[in-house]
């Protein structure tokens, strides 16, 4: 996503923090760490970390968006990460590689 939206400006990805806990039991705290973190670059920054197996420091708030992200997810029937909607409203489960990402953006979110 990085890459896709550093190329293409027209581009925008709104992420919500879904851990799934039977996959990553620290996920949940991890998904806190980051939100908490009000300053976007520095949030991105933890993201990346936690992608590349680093180490991060534990929340340093307490929020309750973590457990909304979840049951929004839930309502929704995500049941894997990542998950893309689009603004046509269908949405795409799974990894993919990025220029298969973009021509699903370009020909999912025309208006």
């Amino acid at each position: 996503m990085k890459q896709i939206v550093e190329e293409r400006k027209d581009i925008v990805f709104y992420l919500k923090m879904y851990p799934i806990v039977q996959l990553h039991p620290q996920g949940y705290d991890k998904s806190k760490t980051i939100i908490c973190e009000k300053d976007g670059k520095k949030a991105m920054k933890l993201l990346e970390d936690v992608y590349a197996k680093r180490l991060i420091p534990p929340p340093a708030c307490e929020t309750d968006v973590v457990d909304k992200n979840i049951r929004l997810a839930k309502k929704l029937g995500v049941n894997g990460t990542p998950t893309l909607f689009f603004t046509d409203g269908s949405r795409v489960s799974g990894a993919m590689a990025k220029e298969a990402l973009i021509q699903l953006i370009d020909t999912r979110s025309r208006p």
